[in-house]
């Protein structure tokens, strides 16, 4: 019995020992987190909100108010500064007129404005920014 338990032990030692080793050699980086623009984060935010107001609108819910927040578009510093230009001014203007109307909407229009809303979300993407433009359509409501 004493000899079984001491092969076991050198077995265990043994596989273990190579292991031991190997992870001291592994060299560790740095990792670096990514901080996401104030916009970037804006836009998520958005996002989640304008998901939860589809929701609302499929089950025919009260909507609430604007986010006022929303009008943080205008001065949110972008992930590329050079991005906010005479396009970016415009298409913010007409996302925030788009989406300030979904919620004074008459309950019939509602389902198109919102729609409204979201495709001026693409249009802007369209001109900057591409990555986005599948999950923001998924914001459509058939």
């Amino acid at each position: 019995m004493k000899k079984l338990l001491f092969i076991i032990a050198i077995g265990f030692f043994a596989c273990n020992t190579p292991a031991e080793k190997k992870a001291e050699t592994v060299k560790t980086e740095e990792l670096v987190m990514y901080k996401s623009s104030e916009m970037a984060l804006l836009m998520r935010e958005m996002y989640i909100f304008n998901e939860k107001t589809k929701e609302k609108i499929i089950k025919n819910e009260e909507l609430g108010e604007f986010p006022a927040n929303f009008l943080n578009i205008h001065s949110a510093i972008l992930t590329d500064p050079a991005d906010r230009n005479s396009n970016f001014e415009a298409f913010s203007k007409g996302f925030i007129t788009n989406q300030e109307a979904v919620f004074s909407a008459s309950s019939k229009a509602t389902k198109e404005q919102f729609n409204k809303m979201v495709n001026s979300c693409v249009a802007c993407h369209k001109t900057t920014c591409i990555g986005p433009i599948p999950k923001i359509k998924k914001l459509l409501i058939p």
